[in-house]
């Protein structure tokens, strides 16, 4: 019987997100002692000073260092957890990989992965045919634990740069290479990123792969690739 590697799970470390919350409550703790000179100078200079920054310099000194430090570390916490939610969890198995991000998960057979690399700060699995199973995006401070990962199941990894690099195509509405189906969805999914609407764009970007089409972002620029 041949011994498989144990599955690799890639996640944002937690040492990480605390560094976050802790960086957050320092900064409050050092906001303590720097508001009042920083008003009593705002006001001197410009005859005035935010509303905020007035109260928080109003505050005693032994109110101000606990109330200003939880403020930061609160700050911290929510910045944390928003990294943490635009961050997937990566589950690398031998026989298959999964990717879970904050609102769904996707599973690959080991079968149908031909490539896997980073392009910029996203992981990409490809399959034989050039179609992509998964682009999503990942935290660049995660790429060596992703190749790790990958390479202690012997998946074919392919390093930090698309191998078809050269084939993308920055997208122009209406531009002879692309039939109206085409150019529909890219204008479907450009208008939803610019809004902030993540499912319309996801869904978008799912017809396009079925169209045989790899579409990332440079930027606010859309780029495609015919498979």
């Amino acid at each position: 019987m041949v011994k498989r590697e144990p599955s690799v799970t890639v996640r944002l470390p937690q040492a990480w997100l605390w560094a976050v919350v802790l960086g957050g409550a320092a900064i409050g703790l050092g906001a303590a002692f720097a508001v009042g000179p920083l008003a009593d100078w705002l006001i001197s200079r410009f005859d005035g000073a935010p509303g905020p920054l007035r109260l928080a310099a109003a505050l005693p000194l032994v109110w101000a260092i606990p109330v200003l430090t939880l403020v930061g570390g609160v700050a911290g916490a929510l910045v944390a957890g928003t990294w943490h939610d635009e961050n997937p969890v990566i589950e690398v198995g031998a026989d298959s990989v999964v990717v879970h991000d904050a609102t769904s998960g996707r599973h690959v057979e080991r079968a149908r992965i031909a490539e896997v690399f980073t392009d910029g700060r996203e992981l990409v699995l490809r399959d034989t045919d050039g179609r992509e199973h998964v682009r999503t995006r990942v935290d660049s401070g995660l790429a060596g634990r992703l190749q790790s990962a990958f390479e202690q199941q012997d998946y074919p990894w392919r390093g930090t740069v698309d191998p078809h690099e050269t084939d993308y195509t920055t997208w122009v509405d209406n531009a002879p290479g692309l039939d109206e189906r085409a150019h529909a969805l890219l204008r479907k999914r450009q208008r939803a990123l610019a809004d902030n609407r993540t499912g319309a764009a996801d869904e978008a970007h799912e017809e396009l792969r079925a169209l045989g089409i790899s579409v990332r972002n440079r930027g606010k620029v859309q780029q495609y690739r015919k498979v």
